[in-house]
Parts: structure tokens; C-alpha cells; sequence
């Protein structure tokens, strides 16, 4: 006699819980616009009066750091206080220099990005940098297999014209006191900057993946 064997079956997850995930998920949406759109102006209203420490700048992209140890030292005190003999780091040795290189990346690419804002109105920085999801896409096709749609392609296309059309007409928009040596300098700063950034998502979604045994879609670069 046949007996059919009981399906596994995926509980649905909580009403509540749901819905402090899309909390979670506007409040971090709503602080990422207010720092993309606020945080440009602020870098540029500052070389605009007479600023010139580019390093400045770029820490302050990433100084929010240390706010991280505090959920990190309240969960291992937690763990602690669960069993004495947990070890400091749960992190296997390879994931965590891997973050450790991420995190070299990105405050790189926050120096690149702040040094080219220097010579480059915030319109223009704006636009090159927007050219990020190019380049994530298409390292996220070579690194983690991403695969490729129509309308990532048509975007594609459309931030390339856009930075061949500024790269056309850049004598028109140079801030005052900025040589055209210093403005293609802000340029390709900006457009590096662009395909650093667009090299460590697929890189951290990668980790991720070695990490977990699972992983997302670049969701991220469309936010920026």
C-alpha cells in the first residue's frame, strides 16, 4: 500500500513580523535617500567655501562606523552571558578578511569619490556616479552569475550616453577655479569611483553567499 509522504511546508511568517520588516525596510530607504541627496550638497557646499581635505570628506561617508560595535558587543556580552566558554569571533577566518578587504574598497572608493566631487558641480558628480549600476551589473553577471535583463540593459544605456554627453560639453559646467585638467581629473575620479562600488556589491552579496549558503539580488545598487 502507497502512503504518501507528508510535504514540507513553509510557515508564512507572522503579521507582526511582517510588518516590522517593511518598517525596517522604509526607515532604512528613507535615511538612504536623505543621505545620497543631502550627503553630495553637503561635500560640495564645503569645497565651495573654501574646503580642501578631500580625506575629510571621505571619512565622513563611512565615520557612522562605530556606531555597529554597539549591537556587536551586545550580542556577544548576550552570548556570553549564555555560555562563558563562546569564543570572541564566530566569523570563519576567510569571511572575515574578505570583509576586512571590503571594507578597504569601500573606504577607497569613498576617498575617489570625494577627491573627484572636488573639482566637479554636484549635478555632473551626480550623474557619473549614477553610472554605478552599469558597472554592477555587470560585474554581477561575471562574479555571482547575475542574470541579465532587458531593462538593466536599457539603463545601461542609458547612464553610458549620458556620461559621453557630460564628457562632450565639459567646458560648460567647471566650478570657479577649477583648471580643465582638474575637471577630467574629477571626472575619471568620479567614473573609478563608480566602478569600484560597482565591483564590491557583487563582492559583499558574494560573501554573503560563502557566508550563509544564500544570497539576494543586488537590490542595492538601484537605491544608489
Amino acid at each position: 500500500m502507497d502512503v504518501e509522504a507528508p510535504k514540507d511546508t513553509i510557515p508564512s511568517p507572522a503579521p507582526r513580523g511582517k510588518g516590522m520588516h517593511w518598517l525596517l525596510v522604509a526607515i532604512n530607504c528613507g535615511m538612504l535617500s536623505l543621505g545620497t541627496t543631502g550627503g553630495p550638497l553637503l561635500s560640495r557646499l564645503y569645497y565651495s567655501k573654501g574646503g580642501h581635505r578631500q580625506w575629510l570628506a571621505a571619512w565622513l561617508e563611512t565615520g557612522g562606523w562605530p556606531l555597529l560595535l554597539i549591537p556587536v558587543a551586545a550580542s556577544y556580552l548576550v552570548r556570553r552571558a549564555r555560555d562563558p566558554s563562546a569564543p570572541l569571533v564566530l566569523t570563519r577566518p576567510r569571511i572575515l578578511l574578505a570583509a576586512a578587504a571590503l571594507g578597504v574598497a569601500t573606504g577607497a572608493d569613498d576617498f575617489l569619490y570625494a577627491y573627484g566631487l572636488s573639482f566637479l558641480p554636484v549635478s555632473t558628480s551626480a550623474i557619473l556616479i549614477s553610472t554605478q549600476l552599469a558597472f554592477t551589473v555587470f560585474f554581477a553577471f561575471l562574479i555571482v552569475r547575475q542574470r541579465l535583463t532587458a531593462s538593466s540593459l536599457n539603463a545601461v544605456a542609458l547612464l553610458t550616453i549620458g556620461a559621453v554627453v557630460l564628457g562632450l560639453h565639459a567646458s560648460s559646467d567647471r566650478p570657479a577655479g577649477v583648471s580643465r585638467g582638474q575637471y577630467w581629473l574629477g571626472f575619471f575620479l568620479s567614473l573609478g569611483a563608480a566602478a569600484l562600488y560597482g565591483l564590491v556589491l557583487p563582492l559583499v552579496e558574494l560573501t554573503y553567499k560563502r557566508a550563509v549558503g544564500g544570497g539576494r539580488v543586488l537590490q542595492a545598487a538601484a537605491a544608489y
